[in-house]
């Protein structure tokens, strides 16, 4: 099964919106360690696949426009 990032990045807002909600301690505390573990697991897999984790992981997206230049 592939999973993307887009993928991941549902099942953390849904892990965190379980976490605020639910009340069962042991179940928070699964919660987080299933967030941890897939914030982990992205994160060696970027390493691996060379690309830069501050880059990808800021949520910033820059996109460099000069079109300022035409006028």
């Amino acid at each position: 099964m592939n999973i993307t990032s887009h993928d991941v990045m549902i099942i953390e807002r849904a892990l965190k919106t379980a976490m605020n909600v639910d009340r069962e301690e042991a179940r928070i505390r699964d919660y987080q360690e299933v967030l941890a573990k897939m914030r982990e697991s992205a994160n060696h897999s970027l390493l691996a696949g060379g690309s830069m984790v501050s880059e990808e992981l800021d949520g910033l997206r820059y996109d460099y426009d000069d079109s300022s230049d035409l006028m």
